[in-house]
């Protein structure tokens, strides 16, 4: 199976629970089915009309479909077939300026083509971050000292309230769990996740085969945390009046060039480094982010955005993320840009499922992977016909592959290959790692390989 359609469909119902711009944070968990099938149906008809007031915007008519991962008989049935996959094989090059001068020097770099890059980013593809977002006053709601799997830890719940000043009929409280072990003797490092709750009417997950990845890290003396990024900002259209984008657009809709999910997911990621930066438990210099499927996404733009964050496991991020967008492999350009995922992007975004198309777009995945240098990354993905063949492993690969120039130019080694590796082939030499296991759509086995990458760099 490529599609792995049915955790994409659990995840996405999971992750619009928690908060949305259709009512005031309703509890689901209280509705019978009936109710919440109504109130998912009232969702997306929301999300729809706004999505069409965004197409109006950009004076667009209609969009090609997405792609189909149910049936393969379909007239837009996902491709899998790589002999298919390349129909725009022309890169735009991270260290050619826009004027055509190539980029031979790191000050190079750093004064000139990294910021032209930003600007494609911010203005066609995720969104320009407002340049005065609200202060967030964060809050110890309760410090407890716990054991987790055998291990002692000290765990703070923290609420980060946004000042709601300028627009009081919407209220941002950001969560967030800190978890350091209680017998530290300093500052440690921190693994973040991207992390959700799970409704109570769904079934639990399989336990994990090994150790959870919260012991893992805690087995090599750093902590964890958790932030829920609904907390931040709605997943889906609706949502777009309410949290963080909602408060600084004071309630009114989107411009084509707004930030869209990712980025305000990322600018929450930020607000739990800077508190971090507070908490004397934390080495705020050595703090890592990381994220699965669309957080794997949020990863990849948190890293790039925020050069405070130390290194990154960014999880099967597929379209949208750190991979070949331009690609046709699973998920395609016209499914994020569609009514049920287009709110992750900025509006400007769905100009590429029509009438624009994948070879027009100013940057790509490996654009964004070099945004992170020099600081480490580490790509990860399942087996395609395990349930992750949606997310294109090859076209992270090759995101990653096509970052390296970038890395080399900084001083840093690159991924080491050009050729896709067999599974379970391990790239942890450089400073991009890549590594693709046999199980489906988790992060879970690669956990592992990224805490051997990344204590290269994390311990001292």
């Amino acid at each position: 199976m490529k599609n792995p359609l049915r955790p994409v469909i659990i995840l996405l119902l999971l992750i619009v629970f928690f908060q949305d711009g259709f009512s005031q944070n309703p509890d689901l968990n209280a509705m019978t089915k009936e109710e919440r099938d109504a109130y998912f149906a009232k969702l997306r008809e929301a999300s729809n009309a706004d999505h069409k007031r965004m197409m109006n915007l950009l004076g667009i008519d209609s969009i090609r479909r997405g792609a189909n991962g149910n049936d393969p008989n379909a007239p837009n049935a996902a491709n899998y077939d790589e002999a298919k996959a390349n129909p725009f094989p022309e890169l735009p090059d991270p260290l050619i300026l826009k004027n055509g001068k190539k980029i031979t020097t790191a000050k190079m770099w750093w004064n000139q083509r990294r910021a032209e890059i930003v600007e494609d980013f911010d203005r066609e593809i995720y969104g320009r971050q407002p340049e005065n977002t609200p202060k967030v006053k964060w809050e110890v709601v309760s410090s407890t000292t716990e054991t987790y799997e055998g291990i002692r830890v000290v765990t703070k719940k923290l609420v980060g309230h946004v000042d709601n000043s300028s627009y009081p009929q919407i209220s941002v409280d950001i969560q967030l769990t800190l978890s350091t072990p209680a017998n530290a003797k300093g500052p440690v490092p921190v693994m973040m996740e991207f992390g959700f709750v799970r409704p109570s009417w769904f079934p639990a997950p399989n336990p994990p085969t090994g150790p959870t990845w919260q012991k893992q890290v805690l087995e090599k003396g750093w902590g964890y945390a958790s932030l829920i990024p609904v907390s931040v900002q709605a997943d889906n259209g609706a949502g777009l009046v309410q949290g963080i984008i909602g408060l600084v657009n004071k309630g009114q809709p989107r411009k084509p060039d707004d930030w869209g999910a990712l980025r305000a997911w990322a600018w929450g990621a930020s607000r739990a480094l800077d508190y971090f930066e507070t908490d004397k438990a934390v080495d705020a210099k050595r703090v890592g982010i990381e994220g699965h499927s669309r957080y794997g996404k949020a990863t990849a733009v948190t890293m790039a955005y925020d050069s405070r964050f130390s290194i990154a496991y960014i999880s099967s991020c597929g379209e949208g993320g750190a991979k070949i967008n331009r690609r046709n492999y699973g998920e395609i350009i016209e499914n994020v840009a569609g009514s049920g995922e287009y709110h992750w992007m900025a509006g400007n975004f769905i100009k590429y499922a029509g009438p624009l198309n994948g070879g027009d777009l100013p940057v790509d995945g490996h654009h964004l992977i070099a945004l992170c240098a020099p600081r480490p990354v580490f790509l990860g993905t399942g087996d395609e016909d395990k349930g992750d063949g949606w997310v294109d492993a090859r076209g992270q690969f090759l995101a990653a592959v096509h970052a390296g120039p970038v890395y080399k130019l900084l001083g840093k080694k690159d991924l080491g290959t050009t050729e896709f590796p067999p599974i379970e082939t391990t790239l942890i030499e450089g400073y991009i790692g890549f590594r693709q296991h046999r199980e489906g759509h988790t992060p879970a086995p690669n956990w592992p390989t990224f805490l051997t990458f990344a204590e290269r760099y994390l311990s001292k």
